[in-house]
Formats: C-alpha cells, sequence, structure tokens
C-alpha cells in the first residue's frame, strides 16, 4: 500500500511525500529510521470510478527501465554498492514522483537486509517484466549484475525504439482512414440529403445505386447516433470478453497470426522478443526449462504463450526444446525449429537464439517498409472508389434528366 505523510526532516525542512507499507505502523518505523518526525499519515486511496475491473497496474515504460538499467549498471561497474547506486538514482530522478516512490521502496528494502531481486519483488510502485527481475536474480547471485542490467538496458531501449517505428509508420495511414470515414459520413449524412431533395421534387425515378446511396444517406442523417451506440457497444463486449474468457483471447490471438501481412508481422515480432530474452536468460545461468517459461510470460499473443508454456513443461521432462516444440504445435516454422536444434547439438543455444532474434528484428522492419508502402496508396484508392460511387450514383439521374429532355 502507498502512504501519504507530511513532516520534518531531520534538517527542521517540513517536507510532504509518498511511502509503501504494508500499515501504517510500518510506515511509522520506517519514518523514525530515516529520522523523519512525522505530522499526519494517510493511506493514498483509489479513485471512486477505479474499479478493480477496469484497473490497470502502473507499468515502467521499456524506455525509462532501460535508461535507469543503463545507469545502475555504470554505477556497479565502477564500484558503488547496489544500496548507494539506488540513492544515486534517486537524486537523478527526484523530479519524476513516481520514480522517487519507486526507489525509496526499494531502498527501504535494501536498508532491512533484502537483496536487489527482493527488493523488486516487493515494491509494489511498478509492474516490472517478470524475465527482468529473474535476470536480476540470478544474475545478482552469479556477481555479474553490472553486466545484465546493461545487457537489459540494450535489449529494452531496442524494444522501445521499435515500438516507436511501428506507431509513426501508421500514424500517417491512420490519418487518412480516419478523414476517409469523415468524408463518406459527412457525404452521406448532408450532400446526398440536399441533393435527394432535388430529385424529389422533379419526380425523377432513380437508378438502383441511386436508391441505395439515398437510403443509405438517409439512415447515416437519421441513426447515425445508434449506428455509434452499437459500435462502441460492440467494441466493450469484445474487449470484456477477451478480459473474462482466456479461451476466447486465445482464439482471437490465434486468428490475429493468420492475418495477411500483419500475422506474419506480429509472429515474428513475438518469436523475435522471446529469442532475445531467452538469449538473455540463458547468458545470465538460469536453468534452461526456467528460461523457457520465464520467455513466454513476455509474450503478448496468448496462442504463443501456451505452445512455450507446454513445451517448458516437456523440457522439464526431459526432451530436447526443439523436440517440444514439434510435437506441441504446427504454428510454429520449421526454421526456428531447426535453428534451435543446431544450437542444441552444438551447445550454442543462447548464441542461436540472439541470431533468430536479430534476424526475425530485420526481416519485420523490411515487411513493416513494404505493408506501409502498400498501405498508403490503398487507402487512398479505397476513398477515391467509395466517393467516386456516391458522385457518379448522384449523376446518373441528372444525366438521364438532360436525356429525356
Amino acid at each position: 500500500m502507498i502512504f501519504r505523510y507530511s513532516g520534518y526532516d531531520k534538517n527542521g525542512a517540513k517536507i510532504k511525500s509518498k511511502i509503501e507499507a504494508t500499515s501504517v505502523e510500518e510506515v511509522k518505523i520506517k519514518l523514525r529510521s530515516s529520522e523523519i518526525a512525522y505530522i499526519s499519515i494517510s493511506e493514498e486511496l483509489a479513485p471512486l470510478l477505479s474499479w478493480s475491473f477496469f484497473k490497470r497496474k502502473n507499468t515502467l515504460p521499456f524506455y525509462d527501465l532501460s535508461i535507469i538499467s543503463r545507469d545502475l549498471s555504470i554505477y556497479i561497474k565502477s564500484g558503488i554498492s547496489i544500496v548507494n547506486a539506488i540513492k544515486l538514482a534517486l537524486n537523478q530522478y527526484k523530479t519524476n514522483k513516481k520514480h522517487v516512490l519507486f526507489f525509496k521502496s526499494i531502498a527501504t528494502f535494501l536498508s532491512e537486509g533484502k537483496n536487489f531481486f527482493q527488493a523488486l519483488e516487493l515494491q509494489n510502485v511498478y509492474d516490472l517484466p517478470s524475465f527482468f527481475k529473474q535476470s536480476i536474480k540470478v544474475s545478482e547471485n552469479g556477481g555479474i549484475l553490472g553486466e545484465v542490467l546493461l545487457e537489459l538496458s540494450v535489449f529494452l531501449k531496442e524494444q522501445d525504439k521499435i515500438n516507436k517505428q511501428i506507431k509513426n509508420a501508421f500514424a500517417y495511414p491512420m490519418f487518412i482512414f480516419t478523414v476517409s470515414i469523415f468524408i463518406v459520413v459527412f457525404m452521406m449524412s448532408f450532400v446526398v440529403p440536399k441533393i435527394t431533395s432535388i430529385f424529389e421534387e422533379l419526380h425523377q425515378d432513380m437508378p438502383a445505386i441511386t436508391q441505395f446511396v439515398i437510403d443509405s444517406g438517409d439512415f447515416f442523417s437519421k441513426h447515425w447516433l445508434l449506428a455509434l451506440e452499437l459500435l462502441i457497444l460492440v467494441y466493450a463486449v469484445f474487449t470484456i470478453a477477451k478480459k473474462i474468457n482466456p479461451i476466447f483471447e486465445t482464439f482471437v490471438d490465434r486468428m490475429k497470426l493468420k492475418a495477411p501481412l500483419f500475422g506474419s508481422i506480429l509472429y515474428k515480432n513475438e518469436m523475435g522478443r522471446f529469442a532475445y530474452v531467452a538469449h538473455i536468460l540463458i547468458k545470465s545461468g538460469v536453468p534452461f526449462a526456467k528460461t523457457i517459461n520465464l520467455s513466454a510470460k513476455i509474450l503478448n499473443n496468448l496462442h504463443l504463450k501456451a505452445i512455450f508454456e507446454d513445451a517448458s513443461k516437456r523440457v522439464v521432462e526431459g526432451d530436447k526444446l526443439s523436440n517440444a516444440l514439434y510435437k506441441s504445435s504446427k504454428n510454429i516454422d520449421s526454421s526456428f525449429i531447426q535453428a534451435i536444434a543446431l544450437g542444441e547439438e552444438t551447445s550454442q543455444t543462447s548464441q542461436m537464439l540472439e541470431n533468430i532474434s536479430q534476424l526475425y528484428f530485420e526481416e519485420n522492419k523490411d515487411k513493416t517498409t513494404v505493408l506501409l508502402s502498400l498501405l498508403e496508396p490503398a487507402l487512398m484508392l479505397m476513398v477515391g472508389l467509395i466517393v467516386g460511387f456516391i458522385v457518379t450514383a448522384m449523376l446518373l439521374p441528372i444525366f438521364s434528366i438532360n436525356i429525356g429532355a
């Protein structure tokens, strides 16, 4: 739980801040140990409307986690203890209240005798990735914390870069798509009804496509709010169904992998992330079966996650990962399984996983570029065809009037 407190520090300066603890009594003990004379202590309550069903955990952005990992790695490699490294990081990020609370929480647990991994596990400020915490645990026991933190920093920064590239790349196509929707809605709701009134005054018989456009325009002008409400309702039902029904969510994720172009990009992005994280964990000394299970937890696609979790169970039973993947699913491409098999035969699984991740990330960059080069003209063509169809439907009765005259 998070508590707010106010009081005076050892220098007599008035302070207001937050602290993480399990009870008010624990807060008092922690404040006294920090030589803070408290005046008031109160639990920070969640907003009234933040129901547990819709509540989302605070996540530390990959970029921020990457920078923090890099800084801690530099401090530790310089011979500074993890306790003092956290204190230095606390001073560096003192303008960010959430980060300050995060570091204070870790520093408190470290001062109580916990190690860095335990402090990360016990703090409730940020929800950190499982693979990150497990890498910390193993590297801390092996005395290579600084090296692993640097490796994690590189991976997290690369993931953040890829995510931003994808978002930026899709910004313009999505803008075109949104504008096209507004254009069509505007024409159907305002332009078409005005032209229709002219035809009605002339008692002109309408061609089939013209009548279709007119009926569609009437529907949008009269029932646009109902259509919007239905759209929101369908989206809400779909989202809730995914949240409460893992089987349905797994089915949706499996269908995503089968989507043309997008499915291949999604698949290789997930597999590339899995391979790189598994490489880091193996390099950190995590047992191979546990590596597979932990690496699976970073996957967003539940279908792929289930495949690797099942494979990790087979590895625990003594099977090879390549054989386990071959038996578990046909959705894993043969090139990935063959590469893993080669790594297992040559005892170079970690290096092979790193090579696979780099290959998949490079392929995804090329595919994303091709997809976007096709998507923009495709959207423009779609808008042109729709607008052209509407204009043609409106001109046909005019042509018939002129011919009749």
